[in-house]
């Protein structure tokens, strides 16, 4: 349990007035993607989500409502209650769940629901600086081999869901020939036989004929490797023969050493 105190202390009076964090908030922020300016889509997504599984949403869905009086009903002065606490536990969730050097930032607010614009609004710049740097990274990515097709798909696929949550979706046919832009020169006829379809593959689809064009690529590669080694060492063996044998012709086996004896036998 955390414990928030303020103290206020004078000549005669000294008091403490302390205000504790329900637990049910603590074992919920851990949960909760801390917000540090680039991410206030997920965070505003999780936040509200947690206080409403909290019952204490009330007040980032309401503005304030007026202030009670003796007139007021029943009713209201529940309403005001439920708000009011609502309110408080709201803005502790928040601050919990916001990174140190931006919360020092951030003024003071007495509502839950201006609170929440109020982050959303500071991080609208870092939102367009990052959707141009994400856009940029997804038009020139390129696929080296350093790492598998399947990861490659992957990454250009959570680029484009990472600009969907900062308002910018990427048209299907459009992605699609982004990951066809980054293959290299060897898959130039897998890109032929796509332009070429009348039927054109959503993502998903793509990404599993790709895995497969990549199998099939690297099985081509390892035969043809095979082909040139094996050349490769007849061209050794015929290589030696010719510099051993220089200038002596082929040996025969009726020069070995049976037929030297024969000739020797005669002479005698």
């Amino acid at each position: 349990m955390y414990d928030l105190c303020f103290m206020y202390q004078n000549a005669y009076v000294k008091f403490y007035y302390a205000v504790s964090v329900p637990n049910s908030l603590n074992s919920h922020v851990s949960s909760v993607p801390i917000f540090n300016g680039l991410n206030f889509s997920d965070w505003n997504e999780q936040v509200k989500f947690h206080l409403g599984v909290l019952d204490h949403d009330l007040a980032i869905l309401e503005e304030k409502p007026a202030t009670i009086t003796d007139a007021s009903s029943n009713a209201e002065k529940a309403h005001y209650k439920a708000w009011k606490r609502s309110n408080r536990h709201s803005l502790m969730f928040m601050r919990m769940t916001i990174a140190d050097n931006i919360k020092k930032v951030l003024p003071k607010n007495d509502t839950a629901k201006e609170f929440m614009g109020l982050v959303g609004k500071r991080s609208q710049t870092a939102d367009k600086s990052l959707t141009g740097t994400l856009m940029s990274t997804l038009t020139i990515m390129k696929f080296d081999g350093s790492r598998t097709m399947h990861e490659h798909a992957i990454e250009m696929t959570n680029i484009a869901a990472r600009l969907k949550t900062l308002g910018m979706t990427v048209n299907v046919n459009f992605f699609v020939q982004f990951i066809l832009n980054s293959l290299p020169s060897k898959y130039g006829m897998f890109q032929m036989s796509y332009n070429t379809m009348k039927d054109k593959w959503n993502v998903h689809k793509l990404h599993s004929m790709l895995v497969q064009e990549e199998m099939r690529l690297k099985n081509q590669g390892s035969h043809s490797v095979h082909y040139v080694s094996h050349r490769g060492n007849q061209g050794a063996e015929k290589r030696f023969v010719k510099k051993h044998d220089k200038g002596k012709g082929p040996l025969k086996i009726n020069d070995g050493p049976v037929q030297i004896q024969k000739k020797n036998i005669k002479e005698q």
